[in-house]
């Protein structure tokens, strides 16, 4: 008897080609992506275990796979390929649970395509997640299981409530719940919800970034007998293998940029034990990258002013790289401050994880801006322990940064922000020319800049829930940021297209013609549409570099 399926949002369930950043390829509109092209480059369809099973699962499915076996037997628990949901779904499951990233296609990176495109919602990802629920509404009709729905992407629902009826979902759930996930399905499968334990409504903020509580009876949260979020201690390990060979080193950040609600959540740091047997986890089913996820992961167990602790971080990538089976790592997020104020620390960790030209590590980096006077004021530590001021601009941190990554083979992907809270003109051609310089500078050896930039527009609420944007969202000063970040993506594209492909020799000639291509267009198009907005592409082009040379070192770029 299976009483609990558990489903993935299927668009975190594929390996695209295994290229880098062509995760985010479901944010693209439909209408921008032809169907092959899309299904192309999503690659194969997942494997499936003899028994609809899927082999791999994404990080989060993992995790509460391995809260609900605490209690639970393991025959009535089924992590279920999206093809095979009728071996699981029968009359007698009682809960259905997905967990989702970005259902309705309105995150921040699927928003910066419609200010480009405009259109209705319609981005792949929202047209896989409608599909998702077509296929389990049909299998399930007629049947007890209730249908639940939980992840980072539920915040969503909030925005677009409506959308949760025309799902049929029974509830949907915010917040983390690693040690209350038996709880809380046994209580909705019995239909009595103890309101002491579980709280109908979600959490929010309100404008001033404050925390508020709001009731709604679709909705189900963490009640006031339970602490916000689980303590290190009751967060179980992983038993099965994850998606990418994902493993969890830190939750929270700290850092306290005023536009993320990251920053809220308290800091937990895995012990390294934790992390190595959540790796063998992964590398016994074949898997031989350890993808380490954090919010932050130069401030892993940090020091004063947010330093980093180069003993744990050693020891700790030390540690995964002797994981048997385990041939490479990276991490996913972290501060350009860090490569930028620590170079010799950067030198040894790259030596750990045996950096080089077959083997550069991608971690995501939010540079937001260009501009000191946005740093300062919405992400003053994220520069830290450096300082706007006494250790140069913003723009100086940033180029140091990724000249010592480029030397040891990192190569950032960065994300900008437009449409920030009292932004001016003036600091969005600041942003372009932090991108121009960057794409114009070298590292040792001559070797170029390594990083790719992704600009994302901040979208008012009331433009998301009219469900129809246009394209007029974007200023003229924006628009030179998104055709200066794509000017450089498309040289980006063209340069590593088809070094970085994966696959036999016609799918890497198919994927790199696709990823050079498509960015030479990308770019094209962004091109004309500034143009016909009055944005002088000259000055675009040439904004921060027409007077400097080829940029080697933090004194010629000063000297620029």
């Amino acid at each position: 008897m299976t009483r609990f399926v558990l489903i993935s949002d299927s668009t975190l369930s594929y390996e695209y080609r295994n290229f880098p950043l062509l995760d985010f390829l479901p944010c693209a509109p439909g209408k921008a992506i032809p169907e092959r092209v899309y299904k192309f480059l999503k690659g194969p369809a997942p494997p499936a275990k003899p028994n609809g099973e899927t082999v791999f699962a994404p990080y989060a499915i993992r995790k509460l796979e391995a809260s609900l076996l605490t209690k639970f037997k393991r025959e009535e628990i089924a992590v279920a390929h999206e093809d095979h949901l009728e071996n699981f779904i029968k009359d007698d499951t009682e809960i259905i649970a997905v967990s989702t990233m970005d259902p309705l296609g309105i995150g921040p990176t699927t928003m910066s395509y419609y200010a480009l495109f405009g259109g209705n919602l319609d981005a792949w990802v929202r047209r896989d997640w409608d599909k998702l629920m077509d296929r389990i509404n049909v299998v399930r009709k007629g049947k007890k299981a209730k249908l639940i729905v939980g992840g980072p992407g539920v915040w969503e629902f909030t925005i677009l409530r409506d959308e949760i009826e025309k799902y049929h979902y029974d509830y949907v759930f915010s917040g983390e719940a690693d040690d209350i996930a038996p709880m809380l399905f046994d209580q909705i499968a019995s239909g009595d919800i103890d309101k002491n334990v579980f709280r109908t409504g979600f959490v929010s903020y309100d404008e001033n970034f404050k925390r508020v509580t709001i009731n709604d009876p679709l909705f189900l949260s963490r009640g006031f007998s339970k602490a916000a979020y689980p303590r290190l201690e009751e967060i179980p390990r992983i038993v099965a293998p994850s998606m990418k060979g994902m493993v969890e080193v830190m939750r929270g950040c700290g850092v306290g940029c005023d536009f993320c609600e990251v920053t809220l959540r308290p800091l937990r740091y895995e012990p390294t034990e934790n992390i190595v047997a959540e790796l063998e986890i992964n590398a016994s089913a074949g898997i031989t990258n350890g993808w380490l996820h954090s919010d932050e992961f130069f401030g892993y167990k940090h020091g004063n002013l947010f330093a980093p602790n180069e003993e744990a971080l050693s020891e700790l990538l030390t540690a995964v790289m002797n994981v048997k089976g385990i041939k490479t790592s990276n991490p996913t997020h972290g501060r350009v401050s860090i490569p930028a104020g620590y170079p010799e620390m950067m030198e040894k960790l790259s030596k750990i994880l045996k950096t080089g030209p077959r083997n550069w590590i991608g971690i995501q980096t939010g540079v937001e801006t260009g501009s000191d006077e946005l740093a300062k004021k919405h992400m003053p530590n994220k520069t830290l322990p450096l300082r706007i001021g006494p250790d140069g601009s913003w723009l100086d941190i940033v180029w140091q940064g990724v000249y010592v990554e480029t030397k040891n083979y990192w190569r950032p992907a960065f994300t900008l922000q437009v449409g920030q809270n009292e932004e001016t003109e003036d600091d969005n051609w600041q942003t372009v020319e932090m991108i121009n310089r960057l794409s114009n500078s070298y590292s040792e050896g001559g070797r170029p800049f390594e990083f790719t930039v992704t600009p994302l527009v901040n979208v008012p609420l009331g433009r998301i829930k009219s469900r129809s944007l246009n394209t007029n969202m974007l200023t003229k000063d924006m628009m030179a940021v998104y055709y200066a970040s794509y000017r450089h993506l498309s040289k980006m594209a063209t340069r590593d297209g088809f070094r970085d492909t994966d696959g036999n020799f016609l799918s890497r000639i198919g994927t790199g013609s696709l990823i050079s291509g498509g960015g030479y267009l990308m770019m094209k198009y962004i091109e004309k549409r500034a143009a016909k907005m009055g944005v002088d592409i000259e000055k675009v082009k040439h904004y921060g570099v027409e007077h400097s040379r080829e940029i080697t070192s933090l004194s010629a770029l000063a000297r620029a």
